[in-house]
Formats: C-alpha cells, sequence, structure tokens
C-alpha cells in the first residue's frame, strides 16, 4: 500500500521538487487530498487537510506554500470582517513561512514585496496608512532589491511616495530618487529580456527556425518587456506628471548643486531628468553635464556634450566609453531621435541602423525610418507616382518591424496598411504601365522599391 501511494506521490508532485525525509502517511495522505482538490478549485474542501500537512510537516514539499496561497487567497476574497483580517494575516504568515522552510525557491525581495502587495490591497481591513505599507515595499528594496520584481510592486512601491509627497510626508528629491531606483530595477529586466531576443533574433537571421520552446520563451520574454517598459514605466510618468517639469527641476538642483557637485549619482540622475523633460536649454543643464564629465566621464555625459556642442571628438567619446552593446543602441537611438527632430533623415538613418545591429530584436528603429520616409515623399520623387511609390518603401520598412519585434506586430501592421494606402492604387499602376518594375527613390532616401505586379 505504501509503494502504490508512493507511486501516486511522485506522479502528482514531481513539479514541486519532491524530497521528503520524514515519510508520515497522513501528511502524504492529505498532500494528495488537498492537491486534488486545488486542481478542481474546490479551495474549501482543500483547506482542512491542507492545515493539517502545513502544521504538521511544513518542510514536507513545496505544495503547502504554492497551493497554499491559492487557498487562503480564496478565502480572503471569499470573508470579510474580523475573518477576513485573519485570513490576510495568515497569508503574511504563509509568505514568510514558505522562505523559512524552502528558501532555495523563495528568494527574499519576492517574498517581502508580495506581503507588501498583500498589505497595500486591504490596507484598509488591515487599518494601514500609506507610509506603513510604503515602507514594506522599501524594505523589499533595500535588502534584496535584486529579486524586487514584482511589477504591481515596483509600480505601488513609486506611486505611494508621490503620494506621500503630495501629503507633505516625502520631499520631492527623494520622490525623484525613488523614480531612478525602480526605474534602474525596470531597465535592468527589461536588459536580460531584451539579451535573450537578440539571440533569438540572431538565430533566425541566421535561417535556423526558432523551436516551439524558444517561441514560447520568446513570446513571455516580449509580453514582460511590454508590460514593463509602456505598462509600468508609462505609468510611472503619468503619476509623475508636473512635480517633474523644468519650473520645478531646475531650482531644486540649482539649491543642491553644491552640496552634491562631488556626487557623481546625483549628478548622472539630474542631467538625465533634466534632459528626459526637455530642461537641456536651460544653462544649468550645461553646467551638470560638465561637472559630471570632470569627476567621471560617462558615455551619456559625453553624448551631452555632444548635443550641446556639436562637437565630433564628443561623439567619438560616446562611442568609446560605452560597451555595453543595449546601453549603446540607446544612445544610438537617443541620436536619431535628436537628428529626426532635426530633420536630418540621412543621418539619423544612420544610427538607426546602427542601434538595429546592436539590439535587433528592438523594432522601433524601423518604424521611425519608415516615419522618415513617409514624411519625405513629397520631395523624393520627380512624379506623382513616384512620389506615392515612396510610400510602399515606408510600408516594407514597417513590416520589419513586426517581424523582428513581437510588441509591436500589430502596430507595424496598421501602419503599414496606413502608407498603402497612400500609394499608387492598382488603376494608378495600369495607367502607368509600370507593374513589376523597380522605381530609384531619389533624395536622401537613395533606395529603390518595386511595383506590385497586377
Amino acid at each position: 500500500m505504501k509503494t502504490r501511494i508512493t507511486i501516486l506521490f511522485l506522479a502528482l508532485f514531481a513539479s514541486f521538487n519532491i524530497g521528503f525525509a520524514q515519510q508520515d502517511e497522513e501528511c502524504m495522505n492529505n498532500l494528495s487530498i488537498f492537491d486534488s482538490y486545488v486542481k478542481s478549485k474546490k479551495y474549501d474542501d482543500a483547506y482542512g487537510p491542507w492545515k493539517i500537512v502545513r502544521e504538521k510537516c511544513p518542510k514536507f514539499n513545496r505544495a503547502i506554500y504554492a497551493h497554499g496561497e491559492k487557498i487562503l487567497t480564496h478565502k480572503i476574497e471569499n470573508s470579510s470582517g474580523a475573518e477576513q483580517v485573519a485570513h490576510i494575516k495568515d497569508l503574511m504568515k504563509l509568505y514568510d513561512q514558505s522562505r523559512e522552510h524552502f528558501a532555495s525557491k523563495y528568494d527574499l525581495g519576492e517574498i517581502l514585496a508580495d506581503k507588501a502587495n498583500l498589505a497595500y490591497k486591504y490596507k484598509t481591513e488591515l487599518n494601514m496608512t500609506d507610509e506603513q505599507v510604503y515602507n514594506m515595499f522599501d524594505e523589499a528594496y533595500k535588502k534584496d532589491a535584486k529579486n524586487f520584481t514584482s511589477a504591481k510592486g515596483l509600480y505601488t512601491y513609486f506611486s505611494l511616495a508621490v503620494d506621500l509627497f503630495k501629503s507633505d510626508k516625502k520631499p520631492a528629491q527623494e520622490v525623484f530618487d525613488k523614480y531612478d531606483d525602480v526605474n534602474e530595477i525596470i531597465e535592468n529586466l527589461i536588459a536580460g529580456y531584451t539579451t535573450q531576443l537578440n539571440k533569438y533574433a540572431e538565430k533566425e537571421a541566421a535561417g535556423t527556425a526558432l523551436t516551439k520552446k524558444e517561441e514560447r520563451y520568446r513570446s513571455s520574454y516580449e509580453s514582460n518587456i511590454d508590460a514593463y517598459e509602456n505598462q509600468i514605466l508609462g505609468s510611472m510618468d503619468k503619476k509623475l506628471g508636473d512635480i517633474a517639469n523644468c519650473e520645478v527641476l531646475i531650482p531644486l538642483y540649482q539649491k543642491n548643486f553644491e552640496e552634491n557637485k562631488s556626487n557623481g549619482v546625483w549628478l548622472q540622475r539630474a542631467m538625465n531628468r533634466m534632459y528626459s523633460k526637455g530642461c537641456k536649454e536651460d544653462p544649468l543643464f550645461l553646467k551638470l553635464v560638465e561637472q559630471k564629465n570632470s569627476i567621471e566621464p560617462t558615455a551619456d555625459t559625453a553624448f551631452y556634450l555632444y548635443l550641446l556642442t556639436g562637437e565630433q571628438k564628443y561623439f567619438d567619446q560616446t562611442v568609446q566609453l560605452e560597451t555595453d552593446p543595449l546601453k549603446k543602441a540607446k544612445l544610438y537611438k537617443k541620436l536619431a531621435q535628436e537628428l529626426k527632430g532635426k530633420g536630418s533623415y540621412g543621418k539619423a538613418r544612420q544610427y538607426y541602423m546602427e542601434a538595429l545591429k546592436l539590439n535587433p530584436s528592438d523594432g522601433s528603429p524601423y518604424l521611425a525610418i519608415a516615419a522618415m520616409y513617409a514624411k519625405s515623399a513629397n520631395n523624393c520623387g520627380d512624379s506623382n507616382f513616384n512620389k506615392r511609390a515612396v510610400f510602399w518603401l515606408a510600408a516594407n520598412e514597417a513590416e520589419k518591424a513586426g517581424r523582428v519585434d513581437g510588441r509591436l506586430r500589430s502596430a507595424a501592421a496598421q501602419t503599414a496598411n496606413s502608407y498603402r494606402a497612400s500609394a499608387p492604387s492598382k488603376s494608378d499602376i495600369f495607367t502607368e504601365g509600370n507593374s513589376g518594375q523597380t522605381i530609384k527613390i531619389g533624395c536622401w532616401i537613395g533606395r529603390s522599391v518595386t511595383v506590385p505586379s497586377i
């Protein structure tokens, strides 16, 4: 009988890294029972046998904690008053116990963030203040920032800092610092996912199809990047709002400059924020950049000096100092965006292409190039037909974005369709009599496009 139960146990719980030094048949049987109930989403029925195993054999199997979270979450959502509070506190305790008994499976930052997320969701029921909940997130950040990766938790952490500033409990500088702290965590996470995506992009570029497993991973990485980049960072910028405009930043940084002029981190963050908020025309921006460059030259300071002076030596220094390919790709994109904004489309395309070489899974440069083509259509053709033919070129470029970057697939398709709608129609091609021919596009574009066959 014991052999039969053991075989069943192994089959049911292989995914939970089974290992049990204590062969307790009661725990084994109850574990099988509550696992079956949880899989059927009968959480109330699972509660009793789960509680027996949790109390008697807390080290028996990780399912106690993985399934226990689902069971207690159900209890919390289907109770109220003192009973609900008791279940909330019990889930907090379960999080602590999961790390106590399976430390290798539950990182400290992850557990502290889970507890903080739970406290935030039920702060009214727990009679907690924003400051108390913020301090829980702050503990996760200070004790284990590397494993504080909860997208919801990172946004809430920053959001609470803004709320505390608005209620005069946090100074503006601390809010900016927290924005940078959270942003750095997110940027590191995105960089990790992007590195993996680039491996897949390079494999496909070499003509090798991805396996089904790699396809799943790629989809997961793209979803994670989208969540962090567009949803979380975008929401953070919206939450920050007018707190970080030039009228606020300039006097704040002027006031704090002297005491921080030897602080490389402060200078770096100050100049980055002034640049991102469009304050680079103010003399303080140059002062910050020059000071940072004098004590700690970086690719960023060289890049900003290049933008401010136009001197080639600073751009050469930018490329030399930045060794990380993803960061260098971002600098190329920044430069391309600056040049695009000034109408220097040829040079902008050059740097967008450099960015693509370093970060081939980012399709946004293709969309930017496509937009420049479309905007130049009226200036880059020697006839009305050839001018409108530029939109085929723009559509082709936009489609490249969707092929290399799943996050942009829908936007790229819509953009390409809108460009094609502006290109010559079948009747135009018939009238022109150039079906299937190649048209050379002049001016800065210097590319060719094939007329669709009809």
